[in-house]
């Protein structure tokens, strides 16, 4: 049990990087559309596409990377959003918080 704890502890302690780096990540005039429930949120969203898309099981190309098409993940969340009732989001923006989360990843 205690190791489950200290996975809980640490998946939050990365998120709660994650959304920072975000937060500094974003555009000033967009820093304010989203809160802090939104952006955990849109990284669940973008935790569950990587999940359940394959892409996580694509085999690298030579210089071994995974093309991730940013857009879909943008259309993913949009629709996740309106079935969850979240937002309203518009694409451009939520575009510079996936960009912020692929960003977060390469840190």
């Amino acid at each position: 049990m205690a190791q489950d704890d200290d996975f809980l502890i640490e998946g939050a302690e990365d998120d709660l990087k994650t959304i920072q780096y975000i937060r500094n990540f974003l555009p000033q005039e967009l820093k304010n559309k989203f809160t802090d429930t939104d952006l955990y949120y849109i990284v669940d969203v973008i935790t569950d596409y990587y999940t359940n898309s394959g892409i996580l099981e694509q085999k690298p190309d030579k210089d071994g990377f995974i093309n991730v098409d940013q857009d879909v993940i943008v259309d993913y969340i949009l629709k996740e959003a309106k079935k969850d009732g979240m937002g309203p989001y518009e694409a451009d923006d939520v575009f510079f918080v996936v960009q912020g989360e692929a960003e977060s990843i390469e840190e």
